[in-house]
């Protein structure tokens, strides 16, 4: 009842959306081109839909090809405005959790800027053997021109297939892109597929390992603030590891309000994302890993379509 309500002002977001996207292609608004491949990692639909270990799995493989790729990212949720390279000791709160999760987990270079052209240009002039950038989000950041589009889907689909206010469609599906992927357990339409699972280890503040299997007796209370908390506590339970206590907060949330649970003295388990903002009020947290494995066809297309580029570094 309500998305009917609603749907009047769908129909506005579409046309504002239609009218943007128009004015990018006569030339009114100007979209900006850098020297080297970009592949864009974004959505359709509003919320998380995995984007970001997608952007990790794919800054992986080409670094595995020997390839030299960074990051650009506006940096969702962060308290500045301004461009800037993520560093590893970068505070999640200025450069958002996400950039830092990425330059954490990958170590390749990351820029932050509110236009992602910027953060391209900066990304480049630190860093000029930059042979592929990939942008976190930015489907609908016109501005920077891309190479290759990948729409990252989970298991809602497109929903009731409506715009944003109605639904949750930031623009109407189906439209081209490059690759399509999923990475839910249940596809609505064809596309690529993951595999999702925890490591077999927890992660120290100093980056030691600890097996999973030593935490099975333990009283454990676990804590995450991502889209779909409830994923990572299942997938705890998975591994054999029972909270005592499962606590879900709002994703991206900076934990500075946040106090220890009373039961402070069991072990505090949370997500990879999180732990880079919870190690700050609670330094013996234990980070689990996600293990994010797209399939080898994806990274085979993802291959060919950089191969397929015309004078770039990476082909």
């Amino acid at each position: 009842m309500l998305a009917r309500l609603l749907w009047p002002l769908s129909l506005l977001f579409g046309a504002l959306a239609g009218i943007r996207r128009t004015l990018y292609r006569i030339g009114l608004l100007r979209t900006e081109r850098v020297p080297v491949p970009v592949v864009v990692v974004g959505n359709v639909i509003a919320g998380g839909s995995g984007k970001t270990p997608v952007v990790m799995a794919i800054v992986r493989h080409l670094q595995a090809r020997g390839i030299k790729v960074g990051v650009v990212s506006r940096g969702y949720g962060r308290a500045t405005d301004d461009c800037r390279e993520v560093l590893d000791d970068s505070d999640p709160r200025e450069v958002g959790d996400e950039p830092a999760l990425i330059r954490h987990s990958t170590q390749a270079p990351v820029f932050v800027a509110r236009k992602r052209i910027e953060a391209a240009r900066a990304l480049l002039a630190r860093y000029p053997d930059i042979q592929v950038i990939v942008s976190d989000d930015g489907l609908q950041h016109l501005a920077l021109a891309r190479d290759i589009e990948i729409c990252v889907f989970d298991d809602r689909g497109v929903g009731n297939g409506w715009l944003l206010p109605a639904g949750m469609l930031r623009e109407h599906w189906p439209r081209h892109c490059d690759l399509v992927i999923h990475t839910g357990t249940q596809p609505a339409f064809d596309g690529f597929t993951v595999r999702k699972t925890l490591a077999d280890y927890a992660l120290r503040r100093d980056g030691a390992r600890v097996p999973l299997e030593t935490l099975i007796d333990q009283e454990l209370v676990a804590v995450a603030a991502i889209a779909k908390p409830e994923a990572f506590f299942r997938m705890l339970q998975e591994r054999s590891l029972v909270p005592t206590r499962c606590i879900a907060l709002p994703d991206h949330h900076d934990f500075e309000d946040w106090s220890l649970p009373a039961e402070s003295s069991r072990t505090l388990l949370c997500t990879e994302k999180d732990a880079l903002k919870l190690w700050r009020k609670a330094p013996d947290a234990l980070a689990v890993p996600l293990v994010f494995e797209p399939s080898a066809a994806f990274f085979a297309a993802l291959d060919a379509k950089l191969s397929s580029l015309d004078g770039h570094q990476a082909a």
